[in-house]
């Protein structure tokens, strides 16, 4: 078996390891127009994966916490809220940027993100991306909420991801027009956009970034569906 990704509207993510662990990154999906019924509400999880604390991107995290027993791995500053709020500690997970954890069937490593990050009013620490490098090669890095910044063409050469989630949807991050020079700058062959067109606000076109990535990039951008198995081509 190998790794099972769907994207489930805005920044949320469902990773199946394939060994069958469960893994969502940013589980905003109770309060997301954009995620599909059937994703609302989790019955199994084993980890939860955290960029930042914008309510956005922890969403649901403590009701499924509770719920399903999954540890919930974030920044140290993010966490120590999380328990206040009602994280068991036996949940809990916290490290740093630069920092790598090591859970049965995949790693993950918290690099750096140009945004900002609070929970409930309250300094989460500094936002991130998640670089997740699963037992079957395959390496996904979620660029949480971002603007560009010159350290992702480090970020390519030395994880090399695979597939990368980049957010389009501008006012609150990038548009599609630095999307498409972070393709460029990290390398990646494969691209998905997230974080566009769940609310009003976020403007930001897949097409336009799509197009874009094609222009100065090695980069083929997929424009799944919320709900849909992302499928990298070379691996149909």
């Amino acid at each position: 078996m190998k790794t099972k990704l769907i994207w489930l509207g805005h920044s949320a993510f469902q990773l199946t390891t394939p060994t069958g662990k469960v893994v969502y990154i940013d589980p905003f999906l109770s309060g997301n127009p954009k995620t599909p019924d059937a994703f609302k509400k989790v019955e199994k999880a084993d980890y939860i994966l955290l960029t930042h604390g914008h309510e956005d991107h922890v969403g649901d995290t403590l009701e499924i916490a509770a719920g399903t027993g999954a540890k919930v791995v974030g920044n140290v500053e993010l966490i120590g809220l999380l328990k206040k709020a009602g994280l068991a500690q036996s949940q809990a997970v916290e490290f740093n940027k630069g920092g790598t954890l090591q859970f049965e069937g995949f790693t993950v490593t918290l690099v750096s993100a140009n945004h900002s990050s609070s929970y409930k009013m309250e300094y989460a620490g500094e936002a991130g991306g998640l670089v997740v490098r699963m037992e079957d090669d395959l390496t996904f890095y979620h660029m949480g909420d971002t603007n560009i910044f010159a350290d992702l063409e480090f970020y390519g050469e030395m994880y090399k991801p695979d597939l990368i989630a980049v957010p389009i949807g501008d006012l609150y991050t990038m548009g599609h027009f630095e999307a498409a020079l972070c393709c460029e700058l990290i390398g990646a062959p494969f691209a998905v956009p997230i974080h566009y067109g769940t609310f009003p606000a976020l403007t930001g076109s897949p097409e336009l970034f799509q197009a874009a990535a094609a222009e100065g990039s090695d980069t083929t951008v997929l424009i799944p569906k919320p709900g849909e198995i992302i499928t990298l081509p070379e691996t149909a």
